[in-house]
């Protein structure tokens, strides 16, 4: 016996669509038969996204509608419309991605380094950001979704590996992405009730345009090394997990950090941060 997972008639918005991790999670969700709106700040970014869908779901015959939502979710009024206009388009919100998170200004730099300001630059672009995104995710679901209780809402938070071990030389952004796993925990709890599931995903290191530029490649040779498996996590093994975390096969996984990270924790002799202590 074979088991398909189907989207059809299920709704979504991923944020941070535009490239990485967030086209490939957006791509996997339009594959599954789900109607998709994918947010970026860039609109150039969320429209080559939505393309890419569109000739894919043609090859497929999913039923999937998908177009863009631009809007810059630091900004609080922006993002609040974003979400808005995201549910309006498509009658219902069922799932929500948050795939936003940002280095900060001075990417990676020893504790030592970081001042006041760089440490609320990373807090708020990670966490806070974070936070009122599920926040107005979770009324979009309640107004315009049906609720209820059967798990069928879902919000899928992507945090990081550097929350399950220290992080020399990326202190700020570890720390924040651990907080997005507590404050996933709590709205797993308060949100439980009203018929939302709330999950958090931690890839390992990935080759996302901005670690390519932030880490030198023999760095990033020297994790995958580390890691049991040997190899690093790859783009569209996130937007597999998410499409199962969304379907029906996981109505009863809430809160939680669930790894994708080719056991990265387990490693023994992780490499320093370049320009952090070793």
């Amino acid at each position: 016996m074979s088991i398909a997972i189907d989207l059809s008639g299920r709704t979504a918005i991923v944020t941070g669509a535009g490239a990485g991790i967030g086209r490939e999670i957006a791509r996997w969700l339009a594959r599954a038969g789900s109607s998709v709106a994918v947010a970026d700040i860039r609109a150039d970014r969320a429209e080559e996204t939505v393309a890419l869908i569109l000739d894919e779901v043609v090859e497929v015959g999913a039923k999937s509608e998908v177009f863009a939502v631009v809007a810059d979710a630091r900004d609080d009024a922006g993002l609040k419309r974003m979400v808005e206009s995201a549910a309006y388009q498509l009658d219902g919100l069922d799932i929500a991605v948050n795939n936003i998170g940002m280095l900060g200004p001075r990417g990676s730099a020893p504790l030592l380094d970081l001042d006041g300001e760089a440490w609320r630059d990373v807090l708020d672009q990670n966490l806070v950001l974070t936070a009122l995104s599920m926040r107005a995710e979770a009324k979009a679901m309640l107004e315009y979704g049906s609720g209820g209780g059967d798990g069928q809402q879902v919000i899928v938070n992507v945090t990081s590996g550097e929350t399950t071990r220290p992080a020399p030389g990326l202190a700020g952004y570890g720390a924040a992405k651990a907080a997005i796993n507590h404050v996933t925990d709590t709205a797993a709890v308060e949100w439980g009730p009203l018929g939302i599931r709330v999950v958090a995903i931690a890839p390992g290191t990935t080759l996302t345009e901005t670690v390519a530029e932030a880490l030198p490649p023999d760095y990033i040779d020297a994790v995958v090394a580390s890691t049991p498996l040997r190899r690093r996590t790859e783009h569209d093994e996130l937007g597999r997990l998410v499409v199962f975390l969304a379907s029906d096969l996981a109505r009863c996984i809430t809160g939680g950090l669930i790894l994708a990270d080719a056991g990265a924790r387990l490693a023994r002799n992780r490499p320093g941060i370049p320009g952090g202590p070793d």
